[in-house]
């Protein structure tokens, strides 16, 4: 279902499904709307007062009436379980690590959010006004991303939200780091006093993981046509064989990512034009075999996506409160598996691509394999050529972040700890596979813009050469190249590219880059 509003251009919460490209909108600065029908209003609100009617009853509720984790069997007075959430947020204020991006921690709000609108975890109306209110005003929680063992869900970075509703912990707004509490006092907003139940639900759930989930997903679906496009460029500069990416070859492997990168590839390169231009029979496996490498995350992306939709769309704490039932139902919805296993398998997948960049920024490089370019495609000639050395340490560098990417594949989901006295025996780590996602993301992405440019230099060198004539090349593929060299000076003499490298790193972050379509 879609739920943004065109009448506001908001993107609207309130039992409507979000998707993760929503999320991402989000967190770059889109402004958001909570359902504010009287209907939507009574049924939050049904919750909230089912908490309260059982507290009158004396009933026994998980987290409202009982302590927190192994200490559900400690009773809490009457007279204490208006303090109880309050408490919640301050001891599990001991984040550490980095600070989420701004970015990063609107996403965290988001999905938190989405959970809550849901309507099944006993939260007041009010408590999700104020996160639309945060979002809509670009005051952000400022979240350490350590902490974390993806159940009870992402309970200590949660807090640092769950704090700044009650007006404690530090917030981002207009460029600076301060406290919550001057912003709200300069803004007018009253801190909330959370209810019984509302600390344990703003926390108890998997907004962090699910939120670097659908950051990341957009980065990996992104990298998959990236890539796509630098081993199209890689075969010109290598006067690879085009008949390797041919329909037909194709169709006897039916794998349908892996065919659309191999369509990809096979129409960024002018078939009928370019179809072999080396005496090679057969490219070596990093262009030949490319489409049955990227391929593998663009046919698990679907997958992936639905893990990710599913946990963004769902009520994640515990307990849940089904106050049309009147049922207060305990269980473990705040596990973090699902995402923990996408973000295990993404970072795999997207870790082998920057091995196939890798191995294809070697051949490039190497006299022996690159078919007649110069060493390390330095662009210098007569007796410069002695001193320049073109981007040899750039490949020695991507070497590097490669190697860094694939120690990041070990899976984090299978280093469970028992913690908590034993209550909390068995964990997601999804939040911690969902960080090392982001971060095989960022290796990757550092040797794409590495890859990028020398495959740039490439493509001129071998037209200088005359064995390539650039007016014979696809659009899709003179557009990246036009788009490179508005920043990429071909590479003569030696001179540091760090800058053009960071301003590479930054479009395709930003999805600047031409791609495939």
């Amino acid at each position: 279902m879609n739920n943004t509003d065109s009448s506001t251009d908001l993107i609207t919460f309130g039992q409507q499904a979000l998707t993760l490209e929503q999320v991402v909108a989000i967190a770059n600065g889109a402004k958001v709307k909570l359902c504010d029908s009287d209907e939507y209003k009574n049924y939050i609100q049904k919750g909230a007062h089912f908490i309260d009617s059982l507290l009158h009853e004396e009933g026994v509720v998980y987290g409202v009436t009982t302590g927190y984790g192994d200490s559900c069997t400690v009773s809490v007075g009457i007279d204490l379980v208006d303090q109880l959430p309050l408490h919640l947020t301050r001891f599990h204020g001991c984040g550490l690590g980095n600070i989420l991006s701004i970015a990063q921690a609107r996403a965290v709000m988001a999905c938190r959010l989405s959970s809550l609108a849901i309507g099944k975890s006993g939260v007041s109306y009010e408590l999700l006004q104020r996160i639309e209110t945060l979002l809509n005003l670009n005051i952000v929680p400022v979240i350490p991303e350590e902490g974390s063992v993806g159940a009870s869900g992402d309970l200590t970075p949660l807090s640092y939200l769950a704090g700044v509703l009650v007006g404690e912990r530090d917030v981002f707004y207009q460029g600076q780091r301060v406290a919550s509490s001057d912003v709200f006092k300069q803004l007018n907003i009253t801190p909330l006093k959370l209810r019984p139940k509302e600390g344990l639900a703003l926390m108890n759930g998997t907004a962090v993981m699910t939120a670097l989930a659908c950051l990341a997903f957009e980065r990996a679906q992104y990298l998959a046509k990236l890539a796509s496009r630098i081993t199209s460029m890689a075969s010109l500069t290598l006067r690879g064989n085009s008949n390797h990416f041919d329909k037909l070859l194709f169709a006897v492997k039916p794998h349908p990512g892996q065919n659309q990168i191999a369509t990809w590839i096979r129409d960024d390169l002018n078939h009928t034009v370019h179809p072999r231009n080396s005496d090679r029979l057969q490219d070596r496996y990093s262009i030949r075999c490319a489409p049955h490498i990227i391929g593998v995350l663009q046919d698990a992306l679907p997958f992936m996506r639905q893990f990710i939709e599913t946990e963004l769309n769902s009520a994640n704490d515990n307990p849940i409160v089904d106050a049309e039932g009147e049922h207060i139902l305990h269980g473990g919805h705040f596990y973090g598996g699902h995402i923990a296993f996408a973000m295990d398998a993404m970072k795999n997948a997207v870790a082998n691509i920057a091995d196939l960049l890798d191995r294809q920024m070697a051949l490039v490089m190497d006299p022996k394999f690159n078919n007649g370019l110069p060493a390390n495609l330095s662009g210098a000639t007569g007796d410069r050529k002695a001193i320049n050395h073109g981007f040899k340490a750039v490949q020695i560098g991507v070497s590097a972040w490669t190697a860094e990417a694939l120690k990041q594949t070990m899976p984090a989901s299978v280093f469970s700890r028992s913690t908590e006295c034993h209550n909390q025996d068995k964990v997601s780590m999804g939040t911690i596979s969902a960080r090392d996602c982001l971060r095989v993301l960022q290796l990757t992405e550092q040797v794409a813009a590495a890859a990028l440019l020398a495959m740039t230099q490439g493509i001129t060198l071998r037209t200088q050469q005359g064995q390539l004539d650039e007016t014979s090349l696809t659009p899709s593929l003179l557009t990246t190249l036009e788009q490179v060299r508005h920043d990429f000076e071909f590479l003569t003499e030696d001179r540091p590219l760090e800058m053009v490298l960071r301003q590479t790193i930054e479009k395709i972050q930003q999805g600047q880059w031409e791609v495939c379509q």
